[in-house]
């Protein structure tokens, strides 16, 4: 499974959206967007030799371009010591996540919201201004990356996100990634505003998105988890492959 995902999501990977394009310099893959996107190495080949030079090459790369970019180191990329050279090159890592990946067709699909909770698709720019009031809120983003990201995003026609709503306040959101010509759906966001986590809410999101992705014909469902959602992702049926760690150069 790890070597599916490796080839389908990371070495043959597509650009996340119409903006944005995919670059192979060498031994390694780069997706190159606007400021506000998402830019960065999605893939690499090196060993001890090649290291250090193919990270100088990205860091001149994306500094000539004005843009901070993200190095997506996998916990089983080579060289071993890549975390350390990413670091002396002047990377800073974020929290550690775990690459998780479930069978769409042995994922419980019938999970419903708690009463006083309905699910609301995200289709236009009113529902992604909720959206990123929600991830404000669970995650302390600022409203403009998300904003921007997602109205991008769903022009293409790859994404579905959808939106929690008690009465008229939305309380979470979540939105999947979809990978045509690959057999991988990934899950993103499912923040909840924290008066309402532990309520069910998570757990009927990851639902929702298992039912779309069994609809198009996707056979598994991708995500990075955090420490908070990894263990219900477990109780779902999903399984751990690897972790991943993101190395952010300003």
């Amino acid at each position: 499974m790890l070597e599916l995902f490796d080839r389908q999501m990371r070495r043959e990977a597509g650009p996340d959206g119409p903006d944005s394009r995919i670059e192979r310099a060498g031994n390694v893959l780069r997706q190159v967007g606007p400021e506000h996107g998402w830019n960065g190495v999605l893939w690499s080949d090196l060993d001890e030799r090649s290291a250090d030079a193919a990270i100088a090459e990205q860091v001149r790369y994306f500094g000539e371009l004005g843009r901070a970019f993200e190095w997506k180191l996998y916990g089983h990329d080579r060289p071993a010591d890549l975390d350390r050279r990413l670091l002396a090159a002047g990377f800073t890592p974020e929290p550690a996540e775990t690459l998780m990946v479930a069978e769409v067709a042995r994922l419980p699909v019938a999970g419903e919201p708690p009463e006083g909770v309905r699910l609301v698709p995200v289709t236009g720019p009113d529902d992604v201004e909720l959206v990123a009031e929600v991830h404000e809120r669970a995650f302390g983003m600022t409203r403009d990356r998300i904003r921007e990201r997602l109205l991008d995003q769903l022009a293409s026609g790859d994404l579905i996100a959808v939106l929690a709503m008690a009465g008229d306040v939305p309380v979470s959101a979540a939105r999947m990634d979809l990978h045509p010509g690959t057999r991988f759906a990934s899950l993103w966001g499912g923040g909840t505003v924290p008066e309402w986590r532990g309520r069910g809410v998570y757990r009927a999101l990851v639902a929702h998105r298992a039912r779309e992705a069994a609809a198009r014909g996707y056979d598994h469902l991708q995500v990075d988890a955090s420490s908070q959602s990894r263990p219900i992702l477990l109780r779902l049926g999903f399984e751990a492959l690897t972790t991943t760690t993101p190395y952010v150069h300003e």
